[in-house]
This record gives structure tokens, sequence and C-alpha cells, in this order.
């Protein structure tokens, strides 16, 4: 029994906001007996059913070292795992025919990068050195190269990086760790998870929960699910969202304290499981599982509907894209184009730069496959704190010295003194733009001297394209600029001269602005994207803008807060880029206001010089104009 919605339904106890992760996870015993975890609300829903366990068992690994003479026995046994794996990878994929088409074009592009990592790669490669120079047992070759890997791209999640990057830092890790859990176990003969019995309707409870376990369920047998271990950004996370199957993973210590038929229920919204739920539970639990499935309803219907308010005044909602396997998510949730696509997903976790042609597949790829809605595609943002090895090895940018490395040689200001790199993308760009309507966005831009310099560049570029033959649009997609400093949101007036569009880029500039990194816990809490400055920043920016005529969008946490939608709104906004998840409930906000009361909504806001009043101010702004 399972509903699911991306909203929060009324008369849920302790609910949180959409997308909310709840604390470190904990255990309450109730006065009725019930015990209550919490853990991360990883997929929305709520769900009630028996408990299903589903152990499996560990891995027996121990370093071990082998004889010089037992090498080529020992890359016969590892060359037997890679040929079992990559058999089991691609009877998986074939198995996805059966699960909904935005679950399997979700979960695909994950089994194929597991395939490509049993190819000809970086990883195979280490772990025939580890073997042949180390004498180390294929076993041990495996886990200690899959770790080195995921260590060198884990080193690059700085605590300065926004959530969502560092999100994807710890994706890419796991999936060389998962890779290499497979062939281990391969190696050892050592069983893997089996859901063999597992009855309708039950609540699959273990204590992880690999990508690979989550391409194996069926949702429409399973109600949901609950994991001691894991988190709501993970490549397993997306795929029981991609399911729509309620799910909350790391509510640690509940594997432990249930055994198979014992009744729970899984908030994915809240991020609680209730375990022997008293009757009350029950019925609440019951009365917000048939509220999901309304708000489901509704929002389904809302991915048709326009987004405008309700004086007809068009609003444009797209989506932020970071790696590929979120292209299902943005079809799904009714985004008009990708506002931000990051590029560096093609730069990580692999030797070498990808060349023109490389990135120029890619990109049409992704241009394709979003059926003419338009594409904007921001170049690659390095900064001190990201060490790229692909651009280390080729010598393309410096070692990471910097005291504040978020304030030295980074994106634009990297790319203008690197015009190989530079120009690599751009042609890749260029070529992708005759398949579909593209943007370029260039990140971290200070002076209007930079904004001239890349333009130069990028014109050369297109005469360099049409003078080899390549297919270039005989008008150039529009070059644009990110505002993400003070200093550019206060130079918008003649920064918009020189730009075709602004995207306003509220993490950075917050941070800068405040001069807080909110990965540093002792200042965090003082990171706050209401504080005055920020948005009297964002208005001065918007309104240049406007003067020129030009287009403006605001990317960021504060772009998929449907509380601040109508100050946004009020400062003139109507073009926003969120992660996919946000679209809905952004747009439902959209089309309950009217705009003039939005106007008259933010100009109250902005006479606020205190960010709590703020903050009360959007608590209470259900109907601006009341």
């Amino acid at each position: 029994m399972n509903a699911t919605s991306p909203g929060m339904p009324p008369g849920v106890p302790g609910g949180t906001a959409p997308g909310t992760q709840a604390g470190p996870a904990r255990a309450r015993t109730g006065v009725r007996g019930e015990r209550r975890f919490t853990g991360f609300a990883a997929a929305a829903g709520v769900a009630i059913g028996p408990v299903f366990r589903a152990t499996e068992p560990e891995i027996p690994v121990t370093q071990s070292k082998i004889a010089a003479a037992d090498i080529a026995a020992e890359c016969a046994r590892l060359d037997a795992a890679i040929t079992q794996s990559r058999k089991q990878l691609t009877k998986l994929r074939a198995r996805l025919a059966v699960l909904p088409e935005e679950s399997q074009a979700e979960i695909a592009p994950l089994i194929d990068a597991y395939l490509r990592m049993i190819g000809p790669s970086r990883l195979v490669r280490g772990i025939r050195r580890q073997v042949e120079e180390r004498l180390l047992s294929a076993e041990s070759a495996v886990m200690a190269e899959a770790e080195a890997i995921a260590g060198v791209i884990l080193a690059q999640a700085e605590p300065g990086l926004n959530a969502e990057d560092r999100a994807g830092f710890h994706r890419r890790a796991e999936e060389v760790r998962e890779i290499g859990r497979r062939l281990v176990r391969n190696l050892t003969r050592t069983p893997f998870r089996s859901f063999a019995g597992l009855p309708d309707g039950a609540i699959l409870v273990s204590e992880s929960l690999r990508p690979a376990d989550a391409a194996l369920l069926d949702p429409s047998r399973l109600a949901g699910v609950v994991t001691d271990e894991g988190g709501a950004d993970g490549h397993t996370a997306v795929m029981l969202r991609a399911l729509g199957v309620p799910s909350v993973l790391g509510a640690a210590g509940l594997s432990h304290a249930t055994r198979p038929g014992d009744i729970v229920v899984v908030d994915g919204i809240a991020g609680i499981v209730t375990l022997h739920p008293s009757a009350e539970t029950l019925i609440a639990a019951r009365r917000a599982v048939a509220a999901f499935a309304r708000e489901r309803q509704r929002y389904a219907r809302l991915r048709r509907l326009a987004a405008e308010t309700t004086d007809g005044e068009a609003v444009d909602l797209q989506a932020n894209f970071e790696l590929p396997l979120e292209l299902p998510l943005i079809a799904q949730s009714g985004a008009h184009g990708i506002g931000l696509l990051r590029t560096e997903f093609l730069f990580m976790n692999r030797d070498s730069v990808p060349d023109e042609n490389a990135q120029a597949e890619t990109y049409r790829g992704i241009v394709e496959a979003m059926n003419g809605d338009p594409v904007t595609i921001r170049v690659l943002d390095w900064g001190g704190e990201k060490d790229i090895e692909a651009l280390s090895n080729a010598g393309l940018v410096p070692d990471i010295s910097d005291v504040n490395p978020a304030m030295g040689l980074r994106g634009l200001r990297l790319l203008l003194r690197r015009p190989e790199l530079f120009e690599t993308q751009l042609a890749a760009i260029l070529r992708a733009g005759a398949y579909g309507p593209v943007r370029v966005l260039l990140p971290m831009v200070t002076t209007v001297g930079e904004v001239r310099a890349a333009r130069e560049t990028y014109e050369r570029v297109a005469r360099r394209l049409r003078r080899r033959g390549e297919r270039v649009p005989d008008r150039l997609p529009p070059l644009g600029i990110m505002i993400e400093t003070p200093g550019a949101a206060l130079s918008a007036d003649a920064l918009a001269l020189e730009a075709d569009f602004f995207a306003i880029g509220t993490n950075d500039l917050t941070a800068h602005t405040l001069a807080v990194d909110r990965g540093e816990s002792d200042v965090a809490d003082m990171y706050n994207p209401l504080h005055p400055a920020v948005l009297r920043l964002i208005q001065f920016a918007t309104e240049a803008a406007l003067r020129m005529r030009m287009p403006v969008s605001l990317c960021g946490e504060m772009a998929g807060d449907p509380r601040i939608t109508p100050l946004l709104l009020g400062l003139g906004l109507r073009a926003f880029s969120m992660n996919a998840s946000a679209v809905p409930r952004v747009k439902q906000v959209v089309r309950s206001v009217d705009s003039d009361a939005c106007v008259r909504f933010a100009r109250r806001v902005m006479e606020q010089s205190d960010p709590e009043q703020i903050a009360a101010l959007l608590a209470g702004s259900a109907n601006p104009g009341g």
C-alpha cells in the first residue's frame, strides 16, 4: 500500500518540507510501544506493510600476496571475474524492459557506466598493476585500486562546494566502489542479495542497498524501502525516486530491530520509519497514503499545464543538469529545458581531457534528448578546490596552493589562460548547437574585459569550424554570464552591454556576499540567501537586465524554494532553473499568484533589514496579495 508525491500532504504528523533531509539517524520509543527511526528522506511517499529482510553474505576479503610465478594465473582469475560481471550486468540491463519507461531511462545509464568501468578502463589497468607490481591477489588488488580511485574522487568534494556538487563526487566514488565489490564477489564466489520470495505489499528492510539491487526491484509489488545506511543523494536514492518507491535511507539500527512480518510505516517525506505503529499512527498513515495519491494526480496534471500566473504572466521553469542519469527526471518534471548544464562530469574520473569529438557527441545527445527545448551549457567551472585529475595530468591547471581557492584561478579566469581547453569546449558546444537550441554560459565573471575576451574567442572558434565545413548554427547561440559575485552584480549595468543573458547563481552569490562557507560548521548557520544584501544584489542585477530587455534567469537553491517564488516574481524574474524534483512545486505556486500582488509583496520584503523578519514574511506569503 503506497503512494508518492513531491508535495507534503495535510495531516501528516512530524512532516518536513519536501526534499528536506532529516538529521542523524536515531531511534525513539513511544508511549504505546512504537519505535521511530529517523533517517534521510530518499523517495517521497508513505507506505504501510510487513517487513521483508534481504540479507547479503559479507565478502571475505583479506589483504593477501601471491608469488611472482602466480601472476599469470591471478590475472586469468581477474579476467574470468570481469567476464562474469559483464554477463551479469548485461542480463540486468535486459531485465529493465519490465520496468516503467522512465525507470528504464534512469537506471540504464548507470549500468552502462559499470560496463565501461570493466572494459579497457583506468580501473582495470590499475588492478592489473597491483597484481603485477605489488604481487597482490586479484581480490586484494580490486579493493585496493577501487578504494584508491574513490579516494581521489572524494578528495575533490571540498566543503566549499555546494551540496549538489559534493553529492555528485560521492555518487561517482560509490560507482567505482560498487563495481569493485561486484568483481570481488565473483572472484570469491560469494552470493549476491536475493529478493526471491518478496511478497506483494512488503517493506524491504536491509542494512544497505546498492544501485544494482534497486534495479532488480519491482515497484508494482514493493510498498517501500528502508536501509540502515545510505543517504538521499546517492545513485540508490535516485533510482528509488525513479521507481516511485517510498524510501528512507540511513535509518541506523532498524534492520537489527525488526523481524520478518513486523508492521512498519515508511514516511518518505519526513524521513521517519515507525516500527510497531499504534492504531492512531496507522489511521494517520492511511490518510497520508490517500493524500499522497491525490497529490500525485494533481502534480501529474500540472506537468501538462502552462507555468503562468493567475493574470497570465508566463514563467519559464527549467532544470539543472549534473549527470546524464538525471535526464529522465527532467522529462518527468515538466521542466521546459535545461537552464544550467554543468559540464564538469565530462572531465571527472578519467585520465585524459575529453577531445572535441567526445564532448560534441555528449552535448549533442543531451540536446537531442530535450526534443527542441533549450539547453544552457555552462563551460567548465574548474576551481582551486576541484582537483580534476585529467586537467592536472595535462598540465592545464595549477597546483592547489591558494589560501582561498574559491577566490583564485577558477572559472572563466582559468579558461582564458588555457585557450586550448576553452576553444575545444566552445567548438563542441557550437557543433551540438546544430541539433537544437543551446546557449553558452560563462562562469565566475567579474569584469567587462573577461566577457569581451571570451566573445572574441567564441567568434574565432565559430569561424574556424565553418572553414572546416562543420555544421554550425547560422546565428551563433547566445553567450551569457553567471552573476555569482557581488562585483558582477554591482557592475551588472556594464556587463549587460556585453552579455546576451544573465544567470544569477544564488549559491555562490550568497557565500561571497556574506563571506560564509556553508561547508564550514562554525559559520554554516550564517549562510542565509534571505540576507538583505543578497536580495538587493539579485534585485540590482535583475533590474539591469530588464532595462536592457535582456533575458535573466535565477539558478541555485533559491530557484527551487517555493516559499521564495512570490518574492522572486515580484522582483521581476520570469525564468528559473532548479533541481527537477522542485519544478512541480514551484509551478503550483506560480499558477496560484497574481504578478501585481507579487510586486507589492516584494516591496514589503525589500523594505526590511532583518533576515528573520524577511523569513517571517515569506512564511506567511501563501497569498502575497493578502
